[in-house]
């Protein structure tokens, strides 16, 4: 009998601590675990007997990468709990500052933290050395992002200009035209990008995803829309906890997110553009084209070309609310009385995928209960998929090879675990 485990005690160029586990027996693949380690951040306790206007503050603080995401789903929540209808140019700044997001996550993973990968290189310090024209582009792109969530949001991390019913103060005609420019340079970036990692060597395989993410009924997903699947599922996000559960397992400090019944399933890039691709805006569509990506990805490598597609989307959709944009005359919808016990649900795109909330209040508007499910929690599952099937294609690589293999396959997903970043330890035993 031979076994063999090899453990990779920290990856790296991943958002955060996480580690992983394999072990083969025999030439056949026994066990694959992507441990994540790090200690629970009890955010869902935090909110309990806080005021509801406080969940977008408390829950962007979940991530630095991504807190635009945490605040738009709480406040689609909390608006669903409070029968609040929020449309017109409040809800078209909402869009705006998710393109922002969307531009500055997307720009950082595909540049500092993927692209290394397809290059054979370490990280992003040689990637700067022998590609500087690229990490030129790259940071272009993201501070470009970052502009747009500065002025929106009142500043890039953490923003604190938005509030359930819209925002505090809504920018001026004059402070949004300012940013047209950058973000037209930044669009031609995002189409330099696609054709850039379009011709990168990208290894061919191809999985079984069940693709899940929101589908609106004219736009590329971001706040809103149904939950659909590539296997039939479709559903109102109100019934979100009748299709999907969350399991604890033991090698993780994260639950798994799956579908009723145990199986996994995929949110993120690959997930929104094989069920909305027909949603993206005529820029985007052609950098697909160009790129010569079909309709529906099932590469996990080429995850890196939908996201600068997606990049691409971010930039023309921007440009767009820009020209029609006028200064609503108020800059939130108010809030009525709450008075009785209310339960609100909502689901919003993060950059990684579907992020969905759910917050239960007492009748004094104070949070009694909340229910967070992430993007990487419902990739999770589905990471380990992936991985088992990477190592049964590898089983002659010795064990450096093998371990960076499985470590691209994790990073294909860009997990955002948290907001920290550690180099690779390998432990390799044999019996």
């Amino acid at each position: 009998m031979t076994e063999r485990t090899i453990a990779v005690d920290y990856l790296a160029r991943v958002e955060g601590e996480g580690a992983l586990t394999v072990r083969i027996q025999d030439q056949r693949v026994e066990d694959v675990k992507l441990r994540i380690f790090e200690p629970p951040r009890f955010f869902e306790a935090f909110l309990r007997g806080r005021s509801y206007l406080e969940a977008p503050d408390i829950t962007a603080r979940i991530c630095g990468i991504c807190p635009v995401a945490y605040q738009m789903s709480s406040c689609h929540a909390m608006e669903h709990a409070l029968e609040m209808r929020v449309d017109g140019m409040i809800r078209e700044l909402r869009r705006l500052l998710y393109c922002g997001e969307w531009i500055e996550s997307h720009t950082l993973h595909v540049y500092l933290l993927h692209l290394p990968d397809f290059l054979g290189l370490p990280d992003a310090v040689r990637l700067a050395k022998d590609h500087p024209e690229a990490v030129r582009r790259g940071l272009a792109l993201k501070k470009a992002g970052n502009h747009l969530m500065q002025v929106l949001g009142g500043r890039e991390i953490h923003p604190i200009n938005v509030r359930v019913g819209g925002f505090y103060r809504c920018p001026t005609v004059d402070e949004l035209g300012a940013l047209r420019p950058e973000l037209e340079t930044a669009l031609g970036l995002a189409e330099e990008t696609v054709r850039f990692v379009a011709k990168l060597p990208l290894p061919d395989v191809a999985e079984d995803y069940e693709f899940v993410s929101l589908r609106h009924e004219h736009e590329y997903p971001l706040n809103e829309g149904e939950i659909v699947s590539s296997r039939g599922l479709r559903i109102p996000v109100t019934d979100y906890e009748s299709a999907f559960e969350e399991v604890q397992v033991p090698h993780s400090t994260a639950l798994h997110s799956v579908r009723k019944g145990g199986g996994s399933y995929l949110v993120g890039p690959l997930a929104r553009y094989a069920l909305n691709h027909d949603r993206l805006g005529p820029r985007a569509r052609a950098a697909a084209k160009e790129a010569g990506i079909s309709d529906v990805v099932r590469n996990p490598a080429q995850s890196v070309v939908v996201r600068a597609v997606e990049v691409v989307y971010a930039c023309e959709e921007a440009l767009r609310i820009l020209d029609a944009y006028e200064r609503p005359a108020e800059p939130f919808v108010p809030p009525p009385e709450t008075r009785t016990a209310r339960v609100g649900m909502a689901a919003t795109e993060a950059p990684r995928g579907t992020l969905y909330h759910r917050y239960r209040l007492d009748p004094g508007g104070l949070i009694a209960e909340a229910k967070i499910v992430a993007p990487t929690s419902q990739n999770q599952r589905r990471i380990e998929d992936d991985l088992r099937h990477v190592v049964e294609r590898s089983l002659a690589m010795d064990e450096p090879a093998l371990t960076d293999a499985c470590e691209r396959a994790i990073r294909h997903h860009d997990p955002c675990i948290s907001c920290s970043t550690h180099f690779l330890r390998l432990t390799v035993e044999r019996s």
